[in-house]
C-alpha cells in the first residue's frame, strides 16, 4: 500500500501517532487477503465464521514524519489451527530501510458461539500458493 503521511496523522512531536501504524497494517492485511484471492465477505456469509484480531504489535525502527512517502507491505508467516499470523513492514517509497514492523494475529471464530474454529484448508492453500510456502496443518 502506497501512502503519503498526512498532517492529521502526526502527534505533537511531528511524527506519526502510534495508532496510525495499526490502521495502515489493517488496511494492508485486507488488501493482501484480497490479492491472494480470498473473498472475505462472501466467506463470512457462507460460513458464519469471521476473523478477529487478537494481537496487534508495532515495532518502531525509524520515526516517520509529515509528507513521508511510504510503502506498507505484509506477508503471512504462519497459519495455526485457528489463527493466521501476518508480519507487516513499512518502508520509504522506493527504498528498503525498514521503518516499522510488527505482527497481526487473526483468530477465526464461529460468530454464533464466539469460539475458535479451524482455518479452512481453502485459505491455507490459497495463502500458501500466494506466499510460496506450505501452510498445511500440523499432524
Amino acid at each position: 500500500m502506497a501512502h503519503r503521511v498526512r498532517y492529521v496523522e502526526l502527534d505533537t512531536q511531528g511524527i506519526v501517532f502510534n495508532a496510525h501504524y495499526l490502521t495502515w497494517y489493517d488496511e494492508t492485511v485486507s488488501d493482501y487477503i484480497r490479492a491472494a484471492g480470498w473473498q472475505y465477505q462472501d466467506e463470512v456469509k457462507a460460513s458464519g465464521c469471521d476473523f478477529h484480531v487478537v494481537r496487534g504489535l508495532v515495532e518502531y525502527k525509524v520515526a516517520i514524519g509529515r509528507k513521508a512517502e511510504i510503502e506498507v507491505g505484509v506477508r503471512c508467516t504462519r497459519i495455526g489451527r485457528s489463527s493466521v499470523t501476518f508480519q507487516p513492514g513499512i518502508f520509504p517509497k522506493d527504498a528498503d530501510t525498514l521503518l516499522a514492523t510488527g505482527e497481526i494475529v487473526w483468530v477465526l471464530t464461529d460468530q454464533a458461539t464466539r469460539r475458535p474454529v479451524p482455518v479452512p484448508d481453502k485459505l491455507r492453500t490459497m495463502l500458501g500458493a500466494f506466499e510460496g510456502m506450505d501452510f498445511s496443518p500440523a499432524p
